[in-house]
C-alpha cells in the first residue's frame, strides 16, 4: 500500500516538474518573437496586376525632407498623381515592381524593440512623432482599384555582410526582419517617366544651332549674343567657321539630346497650351505671366525669348526642335543644386515638321509628321525641368569647343 502511495507521489512530482519545465524552457518562449518567422508578409497579395497605385516615400537626411511620388491609374491612363497628373506609360513597370514585392517573406526576425528602429534604418519617413533625422527608411505602399492596401513596407538598411538582404518593418509594428530582396522602388520622378523625352536619335541629328544671349529688359534688347552652327553628316560633326574643335563636347551634347531625362514637369495654363497646339502664342496676360515666371519672355514682335538662350535641332525626318532654357527651378524640382552647380533648369520645347526638310535630308516624312504631332501634343501642356548637368551639356558656347 505504501509502495502505491510512494509511486503516486513520484508521478505527481514528475508532472509538476514537467509543467515547470514547460514554463521556463527557453524553447517555449521562442514562439513569442519567432512565431511568424518564415511567413509571407501579405499572403493575400498574389496578383502583380492588381495594384492601381504605388506611393514611394524616401527620406533625404542631408535636407531633412521626405521625397514622395505617387503613380496611379486614373481616368483610363497612368499618371504621376503627385506631380500634377503628368501622363506616363508606366503599367509594365508597376507590374514588375509589384511582382518584386509579392513574395516577400519574414525570413529572419531581428528585433522587437522600438529603440532599434534607427539602427536598422526602419523609422517611418512620415512619422512626425519621432525626432530623429537619421535612421529613416523608404516606405512603399501598393493599393488596388478600390483604394485597399495590398502591401505596405518600410525598407531599411542593407544587412551587413549579406548581399541581397535588407531590413524591413511593417508600418505600425515594432518587429523588424532581415528579408531576402533586391526590390528598391524609386521616389525620383525621372525614374518613372520615359527617359527619351525628345525621341531624338543622335545619329539622326543633321544640324544644331545654339543661340546664346542674355536679355536686357531695361533696354529692350539682347546682349552677349553668340551663335554656333553644327552639322553632322555620316557620323562626322563640323563647326561652321572652325576646322578644329572639341568634337567630344559635341558628341556629349548629341548623347544628351538622345537620352534627355526630365526631373520634373509643371503644367502650363490651359489657354497657353491650346495656343501652342495651334503653333501660336497669344499675347495674353495669363500667358505672359506664366512664361515670365519660368524665365521666358514674349516680345511684342511675337518672338519667344529665354533667359539662358535657345537651341534648334534639325533631324533627318524633317523635325525642328526648338529648345529654350529658362530660369533655375526654385520649386517643384526634385534634384536640389549641390556645390558648384547652377541648379535645375526650366525647359520649353516646341516641335515643327517640314516635308521640305525631310526631303532635304532624305528622311521618312510620314514618320516625322506623326512624331511631331505626338510630341507637340505632349509638350504643349508642360514646362519641363532638366538637370544642371544636362543643361551644361546642351548649351555649348564657343569657349567650350576651343581645342
Amino acid at each position: 500500500m505504501r509502495e502505491g502511495w510512494k509511486t503516486a507521489g513520484f508521478a505527481a512530482a514528475a508532472l509538476a516538474l514537467a509543467v515547470a519545465a514547460s514554463v521556463v524552457e527557453p524553447e517555449s518562449s521562442a514562439p513569442t518573437i519567432f512565431s511568424d518567422q518564415g511567413e509571407l508578409f501579405y499572403p493575400k497579395f498574389t496578383d502583380p496586376r492588381a495594384p492601381r497605385s504605388i506611393e514611394v516615400v524616401d527620406y533625404d537626411e542631408a535636407t531633412a525632407t521626405a521625397r514622395i511620388i505617387r503613380v496611379a491609374f486614373e481616368k483610363g491612363r497612368w499618371v504621376i498623381a503627385s506631380h500634377h497628373n503628368y501622363p506616363v506609360d508606366i503599367g509594365d513597370r508597376l507590374v514588375k515592381t509589384a511582382a518584386a514585392l509579392i513574395d516577400l517573406k519574414k525570413d529572419e526576425v531581428r528585433s522587437d524593440s522600438v529603440q532599434d528602429h534607427g539602427q536598422y534604418g526602419v523609422i517611418d519617413p512620415l512619422d512626425q512623432k519621432v525626432a530623429s533625422l537619421t535612421g529613416r527608411g523608404k516606405r512603399v505602399a501598393l493599393k488596388d482599384a478600390h483604394g485597399e492596401t495590398l502591401a505596405d513596407y518600410i525598407f531599411g538598411k542593407p544587412v551587413e555582410g549579406k548581399p541581397g538582404r535588407r531590413y524591413v518593418r511593417l508600418p505600425g509594428q515594432k518587429r523588424m526582419y532581415a528579408v531576402n530582396t533586391t526590390a528598391d522602388p524609386s521616389a525620383r520622378f525621372a525614374d518613372w517617366v520615359n527617359a527619351d523625352l525628345l525621341r531624338i536619335a543622335a545619329a539622326d541629328i543633321r544640324k544644331v544651332t545654339i543661340n546664346s544671349y542674355s536679355i536686357d529688359e531695361a533696354a529692350g534688347r539682347l546682349a552677349n549674343q553668340e551663335t554656333l552652327a553644327l552639322t553632322q553628316e555620316a557620323g562626322k560633326w563640323k563647326l561652321a567657321g572652325a576646322e578644329k574643335f572639341n568634337e567630344g563636347a559635341v558628341r556629349a551634347m548629341a548623347v544628351a539630346l538622345d537620352g534627355l531625362k526630365i526631373v520634373d514637369a509643371l503644367p502650363k495654363p490651359p489657354s497657353l497650351a491650346e495656343d501652342l497646339r495651334k503653333g501660336e502664342i497669344g499675347l495674353t496676360l495669363e500667358a505672359a505671366m506664366s512664361l515670365r515666371q519660368k524665365g521666358f519672355l514674349l516680345a511684342s514682335s511675337g518672338r519667344l525669348l529665354a533667359n539662358e538662350g535657345e537651341m534648334n535641332v534639325e533631324t533627318k525626318n524633317g523635325l525642328l526642335y526648338s529648345l529654350r532654357f529658362g530660369e533655375v527651378a526654385t520649386s517643384g524640382a526634385e534634384v536640389k543644386p549641390s556645390a558648384g552647380t547652377g541648379g535645375n533648369r526650366h525647359l520649353l520645347v516646341l516641335v515643327n515638321f517640314s516635308e521640305e526638310r525631310a526631303a532635304k535630308y532624305g528622311g521618312d516624312a510620314a514618320s516625322g509628321e506623326r512624331l511631331a504631332r505626338n510630341l507637340n501634343d505632349r509638350c504643349a501642356d508642360w514646362y519641363f525641368v532638366i538637370s544642371d548637368a544636362d543643361f551644361k551639356r546642351l548649351r555649348l558656347r564657343r569657349s567650350d569647343l576651343a581645342k
